[in-house]
């Protein structure tokens, strides 16, 4: 029998394209379950939404914002890179291309669930 899917739209709002980001990676980490705590989701957007370079003055930058320490961020990042979220580019780390979006623009996911009939 052939049924049709269930549609369900959810538009919540924003108050920013960090906000925007923050919510996709949050989707992208319960999906895929990726186990992302909501600093690394934070860490991700952040990178995502300033230029997608992780350099000193970012990490300094998001230290500031989020009462955070570059030892933490350290961390974060090793364990971002283990799970190929992160990625190196040189000598520079950034988010895995795979995954950046232009949070400028509005975003538009669509979530197929299926499963394997035995």
């Amino acid at each position: 029998m052939n049924q049709s899917p269930i549609l369900q739209r959810l538009n919540p709002l924003v108050q920013d394209e960090f906000s925007k980001a923050q919510a996709y990676y949050c989707i992208l980490s319960s999906l895929n379950n990726l186990f992302l705590t909501e600093r690394e989701v934070q860490l991700i957007a952040f990178m995502v939404i300033k230029g997608n370079m992780l350099s000193l003055p970012i990490k300094e930058e998001f230290c500031i914002k989020f009462d955070s320490t570059l030892a933490t961020i350290s961390n974060m990042v090793s364990k971002l890179r283990k799970k190929h979220i992160l990625v190196k580019d040189k000598n520079k780390t950034k988010v895995n291309p795979k995954i950046v979006l232009d949070f400028s623009r509005p975003v538009v996911l669509q979530i197929s669930l299926s499963y394997e009939s035995k």
